[in-house]
């Protein structure tokens, strides 16, 4: 069984990686609903949370029935940091996650996500500091390295853990990386054959199929997987995980009754969460892998993303349905 403090998480657990702009509160809904067993809010400002800026603030929602959940937090000054985790702790989570992963230039560029993997000192007191100022567990997320030079994850591992991280997620790329190229697991092999680590370790990076989770989980020995990208338009792949560990069988991927019908599921939590105009603008980054491989959809899908009212929206989901009934993925 693994645990992350007093959190049972099952024997292998499958978590939602927490992405920019994807992991809200209607997309961890039907990631829920479809078998994750651990979920993370979308990274959150530090420097927002202090200031009390709408759209970080907005981010703390969480919901009873996401449970267990953690709120990621990102920033590069030690004290922000102290202030923001006492902050999300007061939102309810049952984690409080630390981003040290992010890539992108506005956030590793100025010292925060990925960023911080240049100065490993810092990383491993402010992760010390967070510790302290919250009594839930703290996790981290982060990368092998900035690049190919500084790889220093199992070094990383060990010190986090010693100032009191209960679990860690690692993306098996640098930030020099980013999303391209092979993600290297070898190094969390590394991490885990490493007789002084004891909490657990989650590899992130390229699993998009159950055979890659089952050959990933064999060869690598990690605690669990943290799925991102494949999980956008496509939250079955947690339950499609996980029946092909149990059983080594395939399950049959969901019909066009059913995308239909989660995606209209997932409109309708955006647009309510968020107001129709923000809400349906959301969503279009997701209709495309809802209906991936179904032939002839590219004017519905540009239909979908151009239309500003939400009845319109639904009535074109259920002419999807109509017009492609019985079709095959």
């Amino acid at each position: 069984m693994i645990k992350i403090g007093d959190l049972s998480l099952g024997e292998f657990p499958l978590l939602l990686a927490p992405m920019e702009d994807v992991s809200d509160p209607p997309f961890r809904a039907v990631c829920k609903a479809n078998g994750a067993d651990l979920m993370y809010t979308e990274f959150i400002s530090s420097e927002g949370l202090i200031r009390d800026a709408a759209k970080s603030v907005q981010k703390l929602d969480i919901y009873e029935y996401e449970r267990p959940v953690g709120i990621q937090i990102f920033g590069n000054e030690i004290a922000s940091m102290r202030e923001a985790a006492a902050i999300a702790e007061a939102a309810g989570p049952d984690i409080l996650d630390i981003n040290y992963g992010c890539p992108v230039n506005k956030v590793a560029c100025k010292g925060a996500g990925a960023g911080i993997l240049l100065d490993i000192d810092k990383m491993v007191s402010m992760t010390a500091e967070i510790v302290k100022a919250v009594s839930i567990p703290v996790t981290v997320k982060t990368r092998l390295g900035w690049d190919e030079h500084t790889i220093r994850i199992e070094e990383v591992t060990e010190r986090l853990q010693d100032v009191g991280i209960q679990a860690i997620s690692i993306h098996a790329r640098t930030r020099k990386q980013m999303y391209k190229g092979e993600a290297n697991w070898d190094y969390l092999a590394a991490v885990k054959r490493n007789p002084r680590i004891t909490i657990p370790v989650f590899g992130n990076g390229d699993v998009d199929s159950p055979q890659k989770a089952k050959l990933y989980k064999e060869k690598y020995g990690v605690d669990g997987i943290m799925i991102g990208r494949a999980a956008i338009g496509y939250p079955w792949i947690f339950n499609e995980i996980n029946h092909f560990l149990k059983t080594g069988e395939l399950l049959e991927g969901p019909d066009l009754e059913e995308r239909v019908k989660v995606a209209k599921r997932h409109l309708d939590f955006s647009v309510e969460w968020k107001g129709e105009k923000l809400g349906l603008l959301e969503m279009r980054r997701h209709y495309t892998n809802y209906f991936r491989g179904l032939p002839h959809f590219k004017p519905y899908r540009t239909a979908l993303v151009t239309t500003d009212d939400y009845r319109s929206v639904c009535e074109i989901l259920d002419e999807v349905s109509r017009v492609f009934a019985g079709a095959e993925f």
